[in-house]
Order: structure tokens, then sequence, then C-alpha cells
């Protein structure tokens, strides 16, 4: 049966909470990245459909994130993100040197994923975006052109049409429900020019996921970006009326299926990963 763990190793900022699970002899390597203010216990039932489909699913919660060190939901360098992305990955790597590895990303993870795979694209067999924080200029790093930043509550409706995902956010103590802080948005505008910016995502079969309601990354902010960095393997679908977490949407079996299906079809191609 799937087994879930939570180990911790020094990273960055201190002590870093590192999800795996596991199911028999796994075939490949799925590494998950979250979103802000959240932590990847929160991806359940991603990891169930993959180990399912014979995958080691892993990931951290990052610095400042759930049961990780530091100060909540404050990122100041998205380079150091990247850094300790990067150690649990090699990590991961080292114990199953010849599984491919996909990446599949959310939100701000979408943002992290997509410049990880710019950085280490050839450790990749695939690199999956749901609803990548994206673009020159995205709606919520404008809250930086305001004289203060609002201590407005996230409206949980806009995550999903299952209220219970939004009762299960507000409950959930290892979720950042206070306001954005100032320096973090300061290194995600740093970061999206960065992005913006290339190289290219060249070879590397990606998937790009966004609900066509998402009030809290819009997608055609994340679709600038896309059109500029986006590969010759690029693939896209737009679900009508899902909101920002497709992945907890009440059609979730339907979107993840095209996922899997997407995957599936990536580690079939030849492997461009330098071993």
């Amino acid at each position: 049966m799937e087994h879930s763990s939570v180990s911790f190793i020094d990273a960055s900022a201190g002590r870093l909470a590192v999800h795996e699970w596991t199911y028999g002899q796994p075939k490949f390597l799925a590494l998950l990245v979250h979103g802000y203010g959240e932590h990847l216990g929160r991806y359940d039932y991603v990891a169930q459909r993959l180990t399912a489909r014979g995958a080691r699913v892993f990931g951290p919660d990052h610095q400042g994130h759930g049961q990780s060190d530091g100060e909540r939901a404050l990122i100041t360098d998205y380079a150091a993100v990247i850094d300790d992305l990067h150690l649990v990955t090699q990590a991961m790597m080292r114990r199953y040197p010849d599984l491919p590895l996909i990446v599949i990303g959310h939100s701000m993870g979408g943002l992290i994923a997509t410049h990880y795979a710019q950085l280490h694209g050839d450790m990749l067999a695939a690199l999956v975006l749901s609803g990548p924080l994206l673009g020159k200029k995205t709606t919520i790093t404008s809250l930086l052109d305001l004289p203060e930043i609002p201590n407005t509550p996230l409206d949980v409706r806009t995550l999903s049409r299952d209220p219970d995902v939004g009762r299960l956010y507000t409950d959930d103590q290892l979720i950042w429900h206070g306001p954005f802080k100032r320096s973090t948005l300061l290194a995600m505008r740093e970061v999206l020019h960065i992005i913006h910016s290339g190289p290219t995502l060249g070879d590397l079969p990606t998937l790009w996921l966004h609900g066509g309601a998402d009030d809290l990354v819009k997608l055609e902010e994340s679709r600038i970006t896309l059109d500029v960095i986006r590969g010759q393997h690029f693939d896209s679908h737009i679900y009508p009326g899902a909101r920002h977490e497709i992945f907890n949407e009440i059609n979730r079996d339907a979107i993840f299926d095209q996922v899997l299906a997407f995957i599936e079809t990536a580690l079939s191609l030849p492997s461009h990963r330098l071993n």
C-alpha cells in the first residue's frame, strides 16, 4: 500500500521538511512544488494518483512554509528556494539514478518549477504547470504599487468550486493566512522577469493547465510568459469554470487523467536527460 512520510534536512533557511510517498518499486520520480503560503501535505490526492501509476513522489515545504524553518511566508531570494529544491532532487536521484524525473508545480510552485526547468532541464523528463504564477506583470505583484499591502484574507471561494476545499484551507494551521510580505513580492517580481527573459524550455515536454475562472493567477498573465519560453513539445488545457486549484476542483479526476496521459506519453519519448 502507499506510504507517506516527512523527514528533515539542513537547507538554506534551516531545517527543510521533505515529503515522500512510495508505492512498491517505482518506475519514475515525481517532484511536487507547492504554491505560496501552503505546504505539500495538501497534495495527497496528487501523490496518490501518481503513486498508483508507479511514481516515487517527493518534494519539500519551501522555506517559511509548512513544517520547514524560516519566517512564515517570507522568501527574499528565489535562488535559495531553487537551491533547496535541487538539493532535495539530487538526493532522491542518487537513490534512483536510472529513473526519469517529472516535475509538477502549482501557482508559485509553477513559477519555481519553470525556473528550475530553465536551469536544470537536462535532468527532467517532463514539466507540468498548474495555474503557474508567470507573467511580466501580474495581479499579485501589482500589490507592490500600493502604499500598503492590504491585510485582506484570501477569499477561499477562489480556490475551487468544491466548498470543502475552502473549509479545509481555512482550518489548516500550517497555511499562512496573513498578508503578502513586501520582500516576498519584490523577490517574486524579480524572478518573474528573469524567467520571462529565458531561456526557453527547449525540447522538454511541457503541459500547462489552467482554470478558466482563475481569479488568483490570471490565465492571460501566465500566457504572456509561456508564449515566450515554450519549447517544441508544449501542450495546454484550459478548463472552463475551474478556479485556481484545479487539482482540488470538482472535476479533478478527469483533469488528472489528462496529466497521467501526458506523463505516459512523455516517458515514452527518447530521454534527453544527462546521466
